[in-house]
């Protein structure tokens, strides 16, 4: 069976950590992830889905914010910006699917959703320096992991406020009745293990976006796309329920990403909303296998089937 992603396995050792939740491999990678991508601090999270939360929280002395996002898009964004104490309002947006976007814009700076996208110096290159960008290290994301995600800003007030938010509201210290209570705050940090598993995958990360981007340029070219994303690759179908069902048969493992929330009675408190391209892409949209252990003669094979059922 040819799969959607491929998920690394891993053994860990838990010996090698002085602490199970606050070993330095959590800060390790805090740095390793800033470094990569020009920032000066970074906030590790037990999810990126945690971190949305966080900083809606932060900011609910405005509460509440009405934040805008895309229709198709994965309901825990929705769910985080909702449980923070803030409302979502649906916009017709499908590019960003595979990319980053502006998740809302405050008073004085923005958040930059990046949970499907990592490169080198992006924070520079998207960001200002008292912006916050978001990404994720849920286990099919570009840096996969046992789930997790990290805040990368300029901002040491930001950092700060996060570092303590993470760790329920307290300064950090190896054991807990030496830490100071700040505010009540969330049991949200990430631990040594999902640090640890991140740091592996980290190893090789850049030729894996290099495995990645080489699938793409052969589907752009057997298939007609100018896609660019290195997470999903995306085309469109007649009927993407029934393309699934004949991939499958063909032990080809494809996905939808993803259903439109708009017209979830959950979601759009009775309003209505134009959103026609979410309407027709939810029905028609399908991502193919982006995985980077694909031989030649399996990425044919996928791409055979596509023009077959197409």
């Amino acid at each position: 069976m040819i799969q959607l992603f491929n998920i690394n396995n891993h053994i860990i050792d838990t010996s090698e950590f002085s602490n199970m939740l606050h070993d330095d491999i959590v800060i390790k990678y805090e740095k390793r992830v800033a470094d990569y991508v020009g920032a000066k601090y970074a906030c590790a999270t037990n999810s990126a889905t945690n971190a949305i939360f966080l900083i809606m929280k932060m900011e609910e002395y405005i509460n509440p914010h009405i934040v805008k996002i895309p229709s198709i898009i994965p309901p825990v964004v929705a769910n985080a910006i909702i449980t923070s104490g803030n409302k979502v309002e649906f916009t017709d947006n499908v590019e960003w699917v595979g990319d980053s976007y502006i998740l809302h814009e405050f008073r004085a700076y923005k958040v930059v959703d990046s949970a499907q996208k990592l490169e080198p110096n992006q924070f520079i290159k998207e960001c200002k320096p008292n912006d916050l960008m978001i990404f994720s290290n849920y286990p099919t994301k570009p840096l996969g992991g046992v789930d997790g995600g990290v805040i990368v800003t300029d901002d040491y007030e930001k950092y700060k406020w996060f570092k303590q938010a993470v760790l329920n509201g307290t300064t950090f210290a190896n054991n807990n009745w030496e830490r100071g209570i700040s505010f009540p705050g969330y049991k949200f940090y990430m631990s040594s293990i999902q640090a640890k598993v991140i740091m592996n995958n980290f190893e090789n990360f850049d030729k894996k976006m290099m495995s990645l981007g080489s699938l793409v340029d052969i589907y752009n070219k057997e298939l007609g796309y100018k896609n660019t994303s290195k997470h999903l690759y995306r085309i469109e179908v007649l009927n993407n329920e029934k393309f699934i069902q004949k991939m499958k048969e063909a032990d080809i493992i494809c996905g939808i990403h993803y259903p439109s929330l708009h017209n979830n009675p959950i979601y759009n408190d009775g309003k209505k909303y134009n959103c026609s391209k979410s309407e027709k892409l939810e029905k028609r949209t399908v991502s193919l296998p982006m995985n980077e252990n694909l031989s030649f003669n399996e990425t044919e094979y996928i791409i055979d089937n596509v023009k077959e059922n197409i």
